[in-house]
């Protein structure tokens, strides 16, 4: 059994290469000279604008009128006008809904789901959204697909809003992308596909199988062990102190996982962005892009988590790093792999995962907690020691490991003094100690990260510290909903007078994970 699980592994991962290899061209790929100039000249004032815009007749054809019209002196061109008139401009999925001024933020919410809801795509021939055959939910404002690790936040609303049809069809999405390209992309658009996202695809299985009863493991456990193999790819042929995409082999023969995207290139939906920072840099072009991306897999784009010297993001150095969110999300998945097979009488398989398992989670214990800060932080294999970031990150393992002897307990009470001492602010948990200007660090706070701390903290025995947490959460929440009738992508936890801010783009509403997580909080709460 044990080869047999192996084999089907590296069968898998043949599978994920394969699927690489098949995948639609992105927006760079088909424009060519087009999309740099467009992306260059910043007629749009986001970059993920025009990557996201439908042409009205063929890319080829756009593409030669463009170099003739652009080589032709004779000819007054305006690169503006001409996009417009041969591409759609996509708007924002909630630029139209104006909020009932007597509205309560719950109705508001359920009312959300139907505007950001999205029915079974159809291709259209050089757009970039990969068509998904399944309803889903977006998140809402400049994100217009859907997003993987978004969308488990927002199946906890949807849970409680009672749309549990919705959260299976998104579950439904999510493994059809594992089997048609070997992962779950960043989300359903071409330019994503060289990266995933944390990997919450087994939490999605645990919520749908607590709604619909154990069937959905065997059900899902097919698409869950591609996932596994995708992380893993590469991890049999390595040599201690050697990486290979997602997998680390660190000098004392330990697998653990970095965050990685598989092009060396600007990002296509932040192109000038990418360009830019890599020019200021001074450092090699290649090696930046790789870090830049491989922070957009992360999900925290971006953070002075990554950064060497944690204030400019020109020290960037993700893939360096062994982060400690994503290894405990793997370890859950590994956890989640064995009860599946255990459910199907593969019993040997079972323990096979359960040792992976437990591996992790000794080998996260070993090179991410601190003896210093009495918290988990991040690895940096490259220099062999840890970085001492203080992130929200460190709360993760609460939420997965088992609480051997009460030695959890004991490690959380320890976690908890820290967050009280650098974290909490009045509107909930501060995302990182350090204010640097990037949207994932002081002084904001992001729905996911809230509840993931208040339901690791509440797990490991920090009862009231999460609860206070949740109820200051939700209170900035309400507060922000009464003074503006939207419900944010992230809000400013210090200071609740002021916005949130930072990032590469404008804040955004909707929206779709701040929605999940604040029904799913004032649940916990009233319980």
């Amino acid at each position: 059994m044990y080869m047999r699980i192996i084999t089907g592994v590296l069968i898998c991962g043949a599978l994920t290469a394969g699927a690489q290899t098949n995948r639609p061209a992105t927006p760079d790929e088909l424009y060519g000279q087009l999309f740099t100039d467009v992306q260059l000249s910043k007629i749009f004032p986001d970059g993920k604008t025009f990557v996201d815009c439908t042409p009205r007749r063929t890319p080829a054809a756009i593409v030669k009128d463009y170099l003739a019209v652009k080589k032709n002196p004779a000819i007054r061109f305006s690169l503006k006008a001409f996009v417009e008139e041969n591409f759609h401009v996509p708007g924002s999925p909630t630029e139209s809904y104006v909020t009932p001024a007597d509205e309560d933020i719950r109705t508001h919410i359920n009312k959300l789901w139907k505007v950001l809801r999205r029915e079974p795509d159809t291709a259209v021939a050089g757009s970039s959204l990969l068509p998904l055959p399944h309803p889903y939910i977006v998140p809402g404002g400049r994100f217009r697909e859907i997003y993987y690790w978004d969308s488990y936040f927002t199946m906890l609303g949807l849970k409680v809003s009672g749309e549990t049809a919705m959260i299976e069809n998104m579950v439904k999405n999510f493994a059809y992308l594992i089997n048609t390209y070997g992962h779950i992309p960043n989300g359903n658009r071409s330019y994503y596909l060289s990266r995933s996202q944390p990997p919450f695809f087994a939490m999605m299985v645990d919520l749908l199988a607590g709604i619909k009863g154990d069937g959905v493991y065997a059900e899902y456990l097919p698409a869950l062990e591609k996932e596994y193999a995708y992380f893993m790819d590469g991890a049999n042929v390595l040599k201690p102190g050697e990486a290979a995409r997602y997998v680390v082999k660190l000098k004392d023969g330990t697998i653990l996982n970095r965050n990685w995207d598989d092009s060396p290139s600007p990002r296509p939906e932040s192109y000038r962005e990418d360009v830019e920072t890599a020019r200021r840099s001074g450092r090699n072009r290649l090696e930046m892009y790789r870090h830049l991306r491989a922070g957009a897999t992360s999900g925290i784009d971006f953070s002075s988590r990554w950064f060497a010297d944690r204030k400019n993001i020109t020290s960037i150095q993700t893939t360096d790093i062994i982060p400690v969110d994503l290894n405990s999300l793997l370890y859950n998945l590994e956890t989640i792999i064995a009860r599946s097979r255990a459910m199907m009488g593969d019993d040997s398989g079972s323990v096979h995962f359960l040792q992976l398992a437990e591996d992790r989670r000794k080998a996260i214990d070993k090179y991410c907690w601190s003896g210093t800060l009495k918290y988990y932080t991040d690895y940096n294999f490259r220099k062999n020691s840890q970085t001492g970031a203080v992130t929200l990150a460190g709360l993760y393992p609460f939420c997965f490991f088992p609480d051997t002897q009460g030695f959890l307990s004991f490690q959380c009470s320890q976690a908890a003094v820290l967050v009280r001492d650098k974290l909490l602010q009045p509107g909930g948990l501060l995302t990182t100690d350090q204010n640097t200007g990037e949207q994932w660090d002081a002084p904001n706070g992001w729905a996911p990260l809230e509840w993931m701390a208040v339901t690791g903290l509440s797990r490991a025995g920090q009862k009231g510290l999460a609860r206070e947490i949740a109820e200051r959460w939700t209170s900035l929440n309400e507060k922000v909903f009464r003074e503006t009738g939207k419900m944010m992508e992230k809000y400013n936890v210090a200071d609740l007078n002021k916005p949130a801010g930072g990032g590469e783009y404008a804040s955004q509403d909707g929206f779709g994970w701040s929605n999940g997580v604040y029904l799913a909080m004032m649940e916990w709460l009233s319980k």
